[in-house]
């Protein structure tokens, strides 16, 4: 199996990965697993320590032989299955590494723009104003690109304006003036056309 580090699993690697705990999680396949880590041993006599028929263990092999733990080499008339000590050590550090253990979970395709306009705007409105920088910054975009670059306002159309998007009108007023996306002059108040919040 070859290294899963990446942000995230392709279906291929998902469905390998996935059948990795499928075999594993087979009691039967673990105690033949502890059987061969003591030695080679042919079906007939995993079948005798195991107290399985033996097409049984032949299932259980292939199972194995599937992941590359198990090989196989014949001996006159019989087949003898060896336990690859390495290949098991290599895929457990593979799939048990902390950055494939989390590739399991998909990352959003959203962005971080889209994910605090899906979280914080709800109908229009900004439900809440976040205390994160980043966040607030976001939103000050979107709310400065509602804005229309030809008007020019007062401070109560402004204000009135604002306050269909939140309460706290005065608050997104000056914070719009203080991170340059508005202008105020005179009590007159533009968007600036050299701070375009377009992103």
């Amino acid at each position: 199996m070859a290294a899963l580090q990446r942000e995230s699993l392709t279906d291929e690697q998902f469905m390998q990965l996935l059948h990795f705990f499928q075999v594993f999680s087979n009691e039967s396949r673990l105690r033949l697993i502890g059987h061969l880590a003591n030695g080679d041993k042919s079906v007939g006599e995993l079948a005798r320590l195991l107290d399985l028929k033996e097409p049984t263990v032949s299932h259980h092999l292939a199972e194995l032989k599937g992941l590359g733990l198990v090989s196989v080499r014949a001996e006159g008339t019989m087949r003898i299955y060896h336990l690859d000590a390495k290949a098991l050590e290599t895929i457990s550090k593979d799939i048990f590494a902390r950055p494939n253990l989390a590739a399991l979970v998909p990352k959003s395709d959203l962005t971080d723009e889209e994910r605090v306009l899906r979280t914080w705007v709800k109908d229009g409105r900004i439900v809440e104003i976040p205390a994160q920088e980043k966040k607030k910054q976001i939103l000050l975009r979107w709310l400065a690109r509602q804005i229309d670059p030809a008007r020019r306002w007062t401070e109560r159309e402004f204000s009135e304006w604002l306050a269909q998007f939140n309460e706290d009108y005065a608050f997104l007023r000056r914070y719009l003036v203080d991170n340059g996306y508005m202008a105020r002059e005179n009590g007159i108040y533009w968007r600036t056309p050299e701070s375009d919040p377009v992103v």
